[in-house]
């Protein structure tokens, strides 16, 4: 993945880093952004040697949003006043191949971890809320902006945050497009933990990344297929799934692995087999 125009790929097994790398327009989503992502998130997924994944941005933030001078002639759509039958079902289908690119994130069966520093507004929020986890620095600052340039948000924040924070705040956020700092952010239960820097938030998250890589990566892949499934499912649903998940994965090597390192008294040592 040398030929990448917007991020940078580090793989450093058992994890993965995916940094957004546009820095001089602080990290702004153009078309190279949204073409790119599932792709990567694709082979990432399909690598044995990477077990978990931490996105993060270079530069002063994580990411300024959707660059809409850069996406116009992508989507001409947008501003066409004659909006015809035509002109909407080619548009409808641009923003779901955009939805894409959020969506590649929640189907990776690695944990994703976002690390934010900066700001993380619009399309940037829409990308962590289809992470599994979220961390961030002191500096970090928040915003569900598209209200506030008049579109609706419609690439996934709007059907994920609610699970996340919870409907009220979810509301309030996308409503007023408020900018919230990182305690708010902590407060509301949108990031886990804030951090005093940069440096280390990094730190944590690479921690909170090899913490994840050391458990059975089946086992792991596996818990995040049942939380992805029972979102909108009822818990019989879930219980019934997480069964048939159960039996796929039992036994395996791992399961072995860890009943000898019991017996043993020694770390396992998992292969993802």
């Amino acid at each position: 993945m040398d030929d990448l125009q917007f991020y940078v790929v580090e793989k450093k097994p058992p994890i993965a880093w995916v940094y957004l790398n546009r820095p001089e327009k602080k990290n702004a989503m153009n078309p190279p952004a949204w073409r790119e992502a599932p792709i990567i998130f694709k082979d990432l997924d399909q690598d044995p040697e990477i077990r978990v994944i931490i996105v993060a941005g270079k530069g002063s933030c994580f990411s300024a949003g959707i660059d809409l001078m850069a996406m116009t002639n992508e989507l001409p759509e947008l501003m066409d006043p004659n909006q015809k039958g035509g002109t909407k079902w080619s548009l409808v289908h641009k923003i779901y191949e955009l939805q894409e690119t959020i969506t590649c994130i929640e189907k990776c069966r690695k944990p994703v971890i976002a690390a934010v520093h900066g700001n993380c507004i619009g399309a940037g929020l829409d990308m962590i809320t289809a992470c599994d986890v979220r961390i961030c620095s002191k500096d970090a600052t928040f915003s569900l902006k598209e209200a506030a340039v008049a579109i609706v948000a419609d690439v996934g924040v709007l059907q994920r945050i609610p699970h996340i924070v919870g409907q009220g705040h979810a509301r309030e956020l996308a409503y007023t497009a408020r900018l919230i700092d990182a305690q708010r952010a902590k407060d509301i239960l949108l990031v886990n933990d804030v951090y005093e820097d940069h440096e280390a938030l990094m730190e944590a998250a690479e921690k909170l990344a090899m913490e994840m890589a050391d458990n059975a990566p089946l086992a792991v892949m596996a818990c995040k297929n049942v939380l992805n499934y029972g979102i909108g499912k009822s818990i019989e649903d879930g219980l019934k799934y997480v069964g048939l998940i159960s039996t796929d994965i039992i036994p395996s090597d791992d399961l072995y692995e860890a009943v000898g390192a019991f017996a043993e008294k020694r770390k396992p040592k998992y292969t993802g087999k």
